[in-house]
């Protein structure tokens, strides 16, 4: 992935990103059920935080701890409060075994998989505990399927599967490697409703072999007649396929 695109996507998408985080913290409390009810944390660091909706959970879990919020979209950082970096969380600029937490809720899709796991690895300290959600091959197929075959053009966001995320941490060296995958399907009015919440949450065309123009007329109408075509009660489905990860290092 281009990460100057993606990091100017989201500096863009900070001011309305909290408008139509719906899914985003109803992930970050997935996340936070998915931990052990016992687990501690002294020092926790949030990595990708966006505009910070995981830190209060983390916060209410943890009150005594010190928390580091890092992003490396300085528009999503200003939002945040605390203490807080503005770093790249392939190459965290912390010394080795610092945290007791990594928590990294719907940040690491955005990464090179094998590179932010073993710097999570890395700034753990020994017993720490990795808390991790991503999203896998069956988010947004709905989309997917409505855009197939209109051009050579990428017109869906492509994630990696769940066993690309077990492979990286344990080629880092976590232990106790768990996988949760929850199916998770939100509702809009229309395609462009769709499309427009995706934009304002900064995940909107950023990877490489984007459409540099818009769609024809009639191709457009092809594609809404598509999505249409699955249209529920409670309006135009969009899935996401979760995926929550726990290690210890």
């Amino acid at each position: 992935m281009n990460k100057r695109a993606i990091r100017e996507s989201f500096d863009r998408a900070a001011g309305s990103y909290d408008s139509v985080a719906g899914l985003q913290r109803q992930v970050c409390e997935l996340l936070l059920a998915a931990l052990p009810k016992d687990s501690r944390a002294n020092s926790i660091l949030d990595a990708g935080c966006g505009t910070g909706y995981g830190l209060g959970l983390i916060k209410a879990r943890w009150p005594t701890a010190r928390v580091v919020a890092a992003d490396f979209a300085l528009g999503m950082l200003k939002s945040t409060a605390g203490e807080r970096i503005c770093a790249d969380i392939e190459a965290l600029p912390f010394p080795a075994d610092t945290f007791d937490l990594y928590w990294s809720s719907l940040s690491i899709q955005w990464c090179d998989t094998q590179r932010a796991i073993a710097e999570a690895a890395r700034v753990l300290a020994p017993g720490g505990l990795l808390a991790i959600s991503s999203l896998g091959t069956g988010t947004l197929t709905e989309l997917y399927n409505a855009f197939a075959d209109v051009d050579r053009h990428r017109h869906v966001l492509e994630f990696a599967a769940d066993l690309a995320l077990a492979d990286a941490c344990n080629a880092a060296g976590l232990r106790n490697v768990r996988l949760t995958t929850r199916r998770i399907r939100r509702y809009h009015p229309d395609l462009k409703a769709l499309l427009r919440a995706l934009k304002s949450l900064g995940a909107n065309q950023v990877g490489a072999n984007r459409r540099p123009g818009l769609l024809g007329r009639r191709v457009w109408q092809a594609v809404e007649a598509r999505y249409e075509s699955l249209r529920e009660a409670e309006g135009l489905p969009a899935t996401y396929e979760v995926i929550l990860c726990t290690a210890t290092s």
